[in-house]
C-alpha cells in the first residue's frame, strides 16, 4: 500500500469494485445507482462510467494510503494537495489584508477523500505558521486514524457527533475564530445528514430547484462577521487537482444563495468526485413534519 501511487490507488479500486460487483449485488446495485441518479451533471460521461461506480472503493484506498504514511512517516508528501493549501494560504492572506481583523472559514466541500481534505487543511495550517487549528468534523472519532491527537497534532479535531458536547459545538467554533482567526467548516453538509437532531436549514435554489442548506456555517459567520473560503478537491488518472471559488461574506443576506451556486457548480464540474451522491434526496428536505 505504502508503495503504490495514486494512479495504482486507482488501478486498484476500480478492479476490487468490479470484481466485487460480480458477487455482491448491493456493491453493484449501489454503484449503478450513483451513476444514474448524476445523470444530469455535466461532469458525467460514458467515459466515467466506472470512475463513477467505483468511486466509494477510491476514497477508502486513498484514505487508507493516507493514514499509513502519516502512521509510518512514509510517501506522505502529495504535490498536488500541497499545491491545493499554497494557494488557499495565498488567499487567506489577501483576505486578511483587504478586510483586516475579519476571521476566515475554510470550507472543503466533500469530494475524492475527507482524509485529503485534512490533508490540505493541515498543510494550510503549516503554511499560515499556526500550531493548532479547529476543524469542524462529521465524522465519527478516530475517523483519521487511531489516536488522531497524536497522528495529526496540528488539527484540533470538534465532533459533531459529540453527545456531551454538541450543544457547545458552535461557541467552541466562535471561540476557535476569535482567537486563531481561521477555522474549517465543511458548508455543503446536506440536511439529511444532520438527521439525528434538530435542524435549522435555510432556503436557497440548487439547479432550478428548491433546496435546504444546513445554516450552521452562516449563523457562526454572521455572529463573528466571518469570510468564507470554499474549495473542493477531484481525482482523475492518477492526479488530484482542486478548485478554490471566490470569497463570500457571511453576514450577506445572500450568502447561502452564494454557497448553494458553488455547490451545484462543483456538482456540475466533478460530479464522479462527490462523496455524497449516493443519496438520492440530495438537498431536497422538509424543514417540519
Amino acid at each position: 500500500m505504502l508503495a503504490s501511487s495514486a494512479r495504482g490507488l486507482e488501478c486498484a479500486a476500480l478492479l476490487s469494485w468490479g470484481l466485487r460487483s460480480l458477487f455482491s449485488s448491493r456493491a453493484r446495485w449501489k454503484g449503478r445507482l450513483r451513476y444514474e441518479w448524476g445523470t444530469d451533471s455535466a461532469a458525467l460521461t460514458r467515459a466515467d462510467v466506472w470512475r463513477t461506480m467505483a468511486s466509494e472503493e477510491i476514497e477508502h484506498l486513498i484514505d487508507r494510503r493516507m493514514h499509513l504514511g502519516r502512521l509510518y512517516g512514509r510517501g506522505n508528501h502529495w504535490p498536488e494537495l500541497e499545491a491545493a493549501a499554497q494557494e488557499l494560504a495565498a488567499a487567506t492572506r489577501r483576505i486578511r489584508s483587504d478586510c483586516a481583523g475579519r476571521p476566515v472559514i475554510i470550507s472543503p466541500f466533500h469530494y475524492v477523500s475527507e482524509y485529503a481534505n485534512i490533508y490540505v487543511v493541515d498543510a494550510l495550517r503549516a503554511k499560515l505558521g499556526l500550531t493548532e487549528l479547529a476543524v469542524v468534523s462529521g465524522s465519527p472519532r478516530e475517523a483519521y486514524g487511531h489516536r488522531e491527537d497524536i497522528l495529526i497534532p496540528g488539527l484540533r479535531i470538534l465532533h459533531t457527533y459529540d453527545e456531551n458536547n454538541r450543544s457547545g459545538l458552535g461557541l467552541r467554533v466562535m471561540r476557535a475564530l476569535r482567537q486563531e482567526g481561521i477555522a474549517v467548516l465543511f458548508s455543503d453538509v446536506p440536511p439529511y445528514m444532520m438527521q439525528r437532531y434538530p435542524m435549522e436549514t435555510v432556503e436557497v435554489s440548487l439547479s432550478e430547484r428548491p433546496a435546504r442548506l444546513h445554516r450552521g456555517v452562516f449563523s457562526i459567520g454572521s455572529h463573528v462577521d466571518a469570510v468564507l473560503l470554499c474549495f473542493h478537491l477531484t481525482f482523475s488518472r492518477g492526479r488530484f487537482g482542486y478548485r478554490l471559488f471566490p470569497p463570500i461574506e457571511l453576514a450577506r443576506k445572500d450568502a447561502p444563495q452564494h454557497v448553494a451556486d458553488y455547490i451545484e457548480e462543483a456538482y456540475q464540474r466533478a460530479y464522479p468526485n462527490w462523496l455524497l451522491a449516493d443519496h438520492p434526496s440530495r438537498y431536497g428536505f422538509a424543514p417540519c413534519k
